[in-house]
This record gives structure tokens, sequence and C-alpha cells, in this order.
């Protein structure tokens, strides 16, 4: 039986889309997957056997590139034994490298990695199907064709996508702008992303009404510097990220709305204000700052100082007293002495993070800092990192013990590992698992919105109690 004929047998290929990174990922990822699925695909079971998998990759953390190398390398040498077991099928699946490392790599990944048939950027992705229409009727004439699709096309490729499907999960995101203009010196995303755009306000309100209406409750809109959002309105006029909340936050139907990742330079008056005037806008920021030093600051290329960022958390924090804080860090950037890093140690204390991610620098090739002749020892960088993760770990576990009492409304949107045991967020991002009993108060099996007391709390998560009054998750 030849390729073509078991695919019209099968209903289309069988696939993954395996996600790496940040959260634009994940959401570019599921668009990938409804991509598939409106051109005839479907998505691997349990036990089958895959016919395309897709690696959509992030270029942030340190060797990103040889890790998709190895992924590859990993995917046909399972596939090479499969064959030599005589295990049927085609003798490997197609594999499509997407995301950023497809973007900064290019060509690069067909020379290093000749298992891989199709390199595909985060702008070009809606391509996705039509590629691989490509490669199966190539396939099916006994030629193999290898595709390389990492332009800027000038269309918009939220118009080329299917719409959203009838499902989708409790928690949903929703890209509403993408790419960044700051060049941070140790950032590739203006390389690989491009340059800062924003989705028309029609398009990102009208993708929010087919997401509640597919059973979403809760939104978090996505973009990699999501704070400069400025999308166009109908009557042309600039629309800011505050404006575009308020907008949404006007549907009945859409209980919570969340955005990320945001830089401190575009922290504005109004979406600061928001935090306190707009109830639906939960009271959780992760804003990055990445070092508490002026000094390293300004060889990030950040463009702004620790006191302008202890500026915003203060006007945040008389906006709304009870927002929890995450950010940023990277330790060990070049040229950081034990002064600059104690800076940062200081600035962690002066915010009370309630969450936060912390890294080493490690170089990103292509960007300035990577060529940077005092770069600090891997030793000194990992101490560093030990200590600040300690004192960070100390401040979550501070703010979650200080939530203890707390009465809120919980989203449950899965089960946990005991019987009764539902686990979701809280309003402040704080991971919590609550005991709803043999009968949760749900009308969808996926689960819904609980009010709760906080009654425990850890280092990482929190335990709820639930409260007598409760509403589905599709109550207005």
């Amino acid at each position: 039986m030849n390729d073509s004929e078991r695919r019209s047998k099968t209903d289309g290929l069988r696939y993954q889309v395996r996600s790496f990174g940040c959260q634009m990922n994940v959401y570019d990822s599921e668009r990938m997957s409804e991509l598939l699925a409106a051109a005839g695909h479907r998505p691997a079971g349990d036990g089958d056997e895959v016919d395309l998998i897709v690696l959509n990759t992030c270029h942030i953390r340190e060797k990103a590139a040889e890790k998709v190398y190895s992924e590859v390398g990993r995917i046909a040498a399972a596939a090479r034994t499969r064959e030599e077991r005589g295990r049927g099928g085609t003798s490997r699946p197609l594999i499509a490298v997407a995301g950023c490392v497809a973007q900064a790599e290019g060509e690069e990944i067909l020379r290093r990695a000749p298992a891989v048939d199709l390199v595909i950027g985060p702008q070009t992705y809606h391509r996705l199907a039509d590629h691989l229409d490509r490669l199966l009727h190539a396939r099916d004439r006994g030629e193999r064709l290898r595709l390389v699709d990492t332009a800027f096309p000038a269309e918009d490729k939220f118009t080329q996508l299917p719409s959203r499907p009838t499902r989708v999960p409790l928690s949903a995101f929703l890209t509403v702008q993408e790419g960044c203009d700051k060049f941070c010196s140790f950032c590739v995303v203006p390389y690989t992303r491009g340059a800062e755009v924003s989705r028309p306000v029609s398009a990102v309100v009208e993708e929010a009404h087919r997401l509640v209406e597919a059973g979403a409750v809760e939104i978090t809109l996505i973009g990699q510097n999501v704070n400069a959002y400025h999308g166009q309105a109908a009557d042309g006029r600039q629309v800011t990220l505050a404006e575009l909340i308020q907008l949404l936050a006007e549907i009945p139907a859409l209980h919570r709305i969340r955005y990320t990742t945001s830089h401190p330079r575009d922290m504005s008056a109004d979406l600061i204000a928001a935090h306190g005037a707009i109830p639906k806008l939960m009271p959780y920021l992760h804003l990055p700052i990445q070092s508490g030093s002026d000094r390293i600051l300004k060889a990030m290329n950040r463009r702004h100082r620790a006191q302008d960022y202890l500026r915003i958390i203060e006007q945040l924090r008389n906006a709304r007293p009870d927002i929890a804080i995450s950010g940023d860090f990277i330790v060990g950037f070049p040229g950081e002495t034990e002064e600059d890093f104690a800076a940062t140690l200081a600035l962690v204390r002066a915010v009370g993070y309630a969450q936060a991610y912390s890294f080493k620098y490690s170089p990103r090739p292509g960007t300035p800092a990577a060529e940077a002749d005092n770069q600090v020892p891997e030793p000194v960088k990992a101490e560093r990192l030990a200590r600040l993760q300690a004192l960070l770990a100390e401040c979550q576990e501070t703010f979650n013990q200080a939530s203890i009492g707390r009465k809120v409304e919980v989203l449950l949107d899965r089960k946990g590992r005991h019987p009764g045991q539902w686990l979701g967020r809280t309003p402040h991002n704080q991971a919590i698992h609550v005991d709803l009993g043999t009968e949760p108060p749900f009308a969808d099996e996926r689960g819904g919105l609980v009010k709760v007391e906080i009654v425990k709390a850890g280092p990482h998560s929190v335990a709820g109690r639930p409260l007598l009054q409760t509403r589905d998750s599709r109550a207005a």
C-alpha cells in the first residue's frame, strides 16, 4: 500500500505538534494543530504510529538549536528502529521544525539535520498545510522534497488561519501583538519574530467572542511585548492595551482577563489604572526587569533604571493593593560584578515577588551581548543563580502564606491525582488544589469557577476549601 492509499484509508495523516517555550508558542501550536485538522489530518492518539511531527521551537533558552537537533535525531532513530522491526507504514514520519529556531537557523537546519523535511517560521506557519501537501505529493511520486519558508510575508497570517474550534480550554490564549522593537542586547526576539505588530481591534474582539462561545471563561492576551499593543479601531484610531481590555471585559461570559509578557517602558498610566478599574482583569502582572543594577540594565539596553521599575510597582499597588508581581531575571550577564548582583537581590527584597523566573545568562548567536569579552564564568553564574532562586522561593512562600484566609474565586480546569481533587489557578495565578468531593458543582465536565477559602500554603501552591456559593463555568 503506498502513502496516498494509506492516507485515504486513514482520513489524513496522524500528527503531533510538540511545543517548546513561551505562551506564544503554545498559542501557535494550537493554531497549527487547527490548520492540520482543517486540512483533513488528525492528532495521533496514544499508541498510534505518527506520520507527521511538528517541533514548534523556542530560541530564548541556552543551546536551543542544539536541543532541536537532538530531538530530531531521537525521532529519526526511533523511526529507523520501527522500520527495522518491520512495523509497517512509512519508513519514518515527516518532520517539520517551526518557531523561532526555524526562523534563526533556516537552511542550516536542512544541512545539519537530514531527517527534517520542512522548516517554517513563526510568521509563515499559516502555509503549513499547503507545504505539507507539496511534501506528500512528492513522496507519492517517489521523490523527496525539502522546504524552507522563513520569510516575513506581506499578508496577515491571522486572516489565513481557520476559525477556532467549537470547543476550547476554559483558559485560552489569544495573540494580540507580535514582535519587539526594544532590541535588548541579549535577546533574539526582534530577529526571529520581527518588528512590533498589533492585530486590529475588531479581529481581537471577534476571536475573543469565538473563544468564549467555544467554552473559554478566561483569556490571556499574549505578545512578545503585549503592553506595546496599539491596534487600529474601525475609525482608524490607535487603541491601547488598557482600552482593549475594557472592550473585552464587556463580553458577559468572559470572567477573567490576563496579559503577558510586558516591558516596563510600556506600562502606561491607563494600563496601570486598569488594574484597579476593571474587575475582570486579574490581580497579577508579569513584568520582567532582568537585573537590579542600573549599570547592567544599561548594558542590556533595557532603557530604564531600577528606580523606574520600582516606581511602576508602587503605582500598580496604589491602583490594586493586592496585585501579585512576577518577573524575569538573568544572572551572570557579561560584566556583572558581585555589587551588580547584590543590587538585584536588593530589588527582589524591595518588590517581594509572588512568582519569578530566573536563568543564567547564555549567549544567543547574533546578539550584541554574545560578542562581549567580559563573560562571567559558569561557576560564578551557577552560584549566583542558586542564591537568587533561594531568595525568590522565600518571597513566593511568603506571598502564599499571606493568602491563607483569603476568599477568592478560582478556575479549576483539571482533575488532581486524588479522588475528588481539582487543580487550577487563583486570581493571583497561584497553583491551587481543592477537594470537591464526589459530585463537583460543575455543569461542564472540564471544570469551572468555584469560590474557595485558601486554608493552606506551601512554597509552590496553595490549598482551598470550597465555599457554599459556587457557579458553573458558563454562568453569566
